[in-house]
């Protein structure tokens, strides 16, 4: 069986290649090969991250724009289809992404950093790890987001749980604002996270 034909075997196939690939270049590098908790935990934030983070730009920029339109086009098709089949699977993987990078990245900052020290000087903003604890607060307010307000909204939207007309328009604001808020504090964020160790722009 072809482990490309499902989304399961494609996903297990691509992290046993990333894990020969890391083993291959390892030996290639003539280092020891040893398990790094550190660099995994970084390895699965980053997978994650560019899930959470391409799912959040897909909902900005493409289906909730393409909804409008399906909605306007009153002779087209409509965005039954997404809502009913795209939508809550898009949101499984979106809210569970964003669980799973908020984890990794505090487990890379607890193995490679000195632990839980660490995880505090990053929270409280101290010196040398101010860039990356701006990151940490935005992807912990852009977690909450998701989990307190775009999920629980989603849900009366798509007919996940009862709600009237005018909650589902309530609902449809508060979901629009809180995806677009987390939309907005996703550039800063990748910036903080990436300037930790490369550097700031300006």
């Amino acid at each position: 069986m072809n482990p490309l034909n499902s989304v399961r075997g494609s996903i297990v196939t691509a992290f046993v290649l990333g894990a020969i690939v890391s083993i291959w270049l390892t030996v290639l590098t003539g280092r020891e090969i040893s398990v790094n908790h550190a660099e995994i935990g970084r390895w699965l934030h980053i997978v994650s991250g560019v899930m959470w983070i391409g799912l959040l730009y897909y909902f900005n920029v493409v289906q909730v724009p393409s909804l409008a339109v399906a909605a306007a086009d009153k002779g087209g098709p409509g965005g039954a289809g997404i809502s009913k089949y795209i939508a809550p699977r898009a949101l499984w993987w979106f809210r569970w992404a964003a669980v799973v990078t908020w984890l990794t990245g505090a487990w890379y900052l607890f193995a490679g950093y000195g632990g839980g020290k660490a995880i505090h000087q990053a929270f409280t903003l101290q010196e040398g790890f101010r860039v990356i604890g701006v990151g940490i607060w935005l992807g912990t307010i852009m977690l909450i987001n998701v989990w307190a307000l775009i999920w629980p909204n989603q849900k009366k939207i798509l007919g996940l749980v009862p709600a009237t007309d005018e909650q589902k328009a309530k609902a449809r604001k508060l979901a629009l604002l809180a995806s677009r808020t987390n939309f907005v504090l996703s550039v800063p964020m990748l910036m903080c996270m990436g300037g930790q160790m490369h550097g700031l722009p300006f």
